[in-house]
């Protein structure tokens, strides 16, 4: 059986291509820049019609820190509904409180406002002070997994940290390396982390279709987009 792979897109061309290419879950963004952000009503909408595979859309009200004033949390609960509604799979989402522990109480209660959907607390963990701590937290409310790159801009960075949380976990929760996979390295993590499920963007930049730009304004208008191709290699080795 191939081991899962979650695609991360920032739009609905993208998880089409995704999904077509082989990707087995899609991790829906908006706002590469911020980090990723919760995606529009109608991106929501219009990516559930055409994309037929599981979507886990982020819940995140804006960039920056993963501390959340209670108005803030509001907007979650809001958004977590509204992706029950549309018939999403599971959600992602990562609190941290401002010392850098896990925001054990607010975490559990989304988590049963989202159930029965999955959840994944999302790389808001890689900014945390404990990651051995915070993993017993996070099991504790209820999620479903953890993207995590070890604390380190990338995950091959943060294998042993990855393996270790993957160790303690024991199957209690599922430890998904992401940031910085590719089919260069895909095998070496498998086979290090001991991992069963991994995340990447398989980011390119797809140049602006519009044929005309003010040369007064000069500007880069490239889209991001997701190498099919690569897709495809990962696949290759998943299921090897």
């Amino acid at each position: 059986m191939s081991l899962p792979l979650e695609i991360c897109v920032f739009n609905t061309a993208t998880a089409i291509a995704a999904a077509e290419a082989g990707a087995d879950r899609i991790e829906l963004c908006e706002n590469y820049a911020n980090g990723g952000t919760t995606p529009s009503y109608g991106y929501l909408k219009t990516t559930r019609e055409k994309v037929g595979i599981p979507i886990f859309p982020m819940i995140r009200p804006r960039g920056g820190d993963y501390f959340h004033r209670p108005e803030e949390i509001a907007i979650i609960q809001k958004d977590i509904l509204l992706c029950k509604e549309l018939g999403f799979e599971g959600v992602v989402f990562g609190l941290l409180n401002r010392d850098g522990s896990v925001d054990k109480d607010n975490t559990a209660r989304l988590v049963e406002l989202a159930y029965p959907l999955d959840v994944t607390f999302h790389r808001a963990f890689d900014r945390c002070k404990d990651p051995l701590e915070a993993l017993e937290i996070i099991i504790e409310c209820g999620c479903t997994r953890i993207l995590t790159s070890g604390q380190h801009p990338k995950a091959p960075d943060g294998k042993e940290l990855i393996r270790q949380l993957v160790e303690q976990a024991d199957e209690r929760i599922i430890i998904m390396p992401g940031s910085g996979i590719n089919s260069m390295n895909l095998e070496e993590m498998i086979a290090f982390t001991g991992a069963k499920e991994f995340h990447t963007s398989a980011r390119i930049m797809r140049p602006s279709q519009t044929e005309y730009m003010n040369p007064l304004i000069p500007e880069d208008f490239s889209q991001d987009f997701t190498d099919t191709d690569e897709i495809k290699k990962l696949k290759q080795i998943l299921g090897a």
